[in-house]
């Protein structure tokens, strides 16, 4: 179990983990993120329209396995989406006890090995700049639909984040 200690005078106060529970960042607003030829920002209001009613956490995209699913954001739901000022935040609860590929992806996720996010969206408005340059800037302005959040090895953003 992997202990987070606070030191308050003679004190000592100690937050226990929750095996199987992981959150992050998976969508931050204002973040430059080089997608190679062209630079990406989301815009803060991206996400105001955006459908999030089925929502899966994977891993690397690979869309073949699904650690948590928010349908949606409900109660009944194995993985929460709350959006902030900063972006998308996500709480999921893996399903470490029937699923060794769910221990897996805790256990890289808990000793730091995957410490980003990605997501899947399709886009519904974007605005580019600078267009004559050898390098633009594309601005999603609208998401229209969330389809899964990753763990990613790579991310596109680097201001995402992970952690058990």
């Amino acid at each position: 179990m992997n202990n987070t200690a606070v030191f308050v005078g003679n004190f000592e106060v100690r937050e226990a983990r929750t095996p199987g529970i992981v959150e992050g960042r998976a969508i931050v607003f204002n973040s430059v993120a080089n997608l190679g030829w062209y630079d990406e920002v989301i815009d803060p209001h991206a996400l105001d329209n955006a459908d999030l009613r089925d929502v899966r956490l994977c891993l690397n995209h690979d869309t073949s396995f699904v650690y948590a699913r928010s349908r949606n954001n409900n109660e009944n739901s194995t993985m929460h989406l709350m959006i902030n000022e900063g972006g998308m935040d996500i709480r999921a609860q893996l399903d470490i006890e029937n699923s060794p590929m769910a221990q897996s992806f805790d256990s890289a996720i808990e000793r730091k090995d995957i410490d980003k996010m990605s997501f899947m969206f399709i886009v519904n408005r974007d605005e580019w700049a600078d267009l004559e340059s050898d390098h633009p800037k594309r601005t999603i302005l609208e998401i229209g639909r969330v389809l899964e959040v990753s763990a990613v090895t790579f991310p596109a953003y680097e201001a995402t984040n992970i952690q058990a």
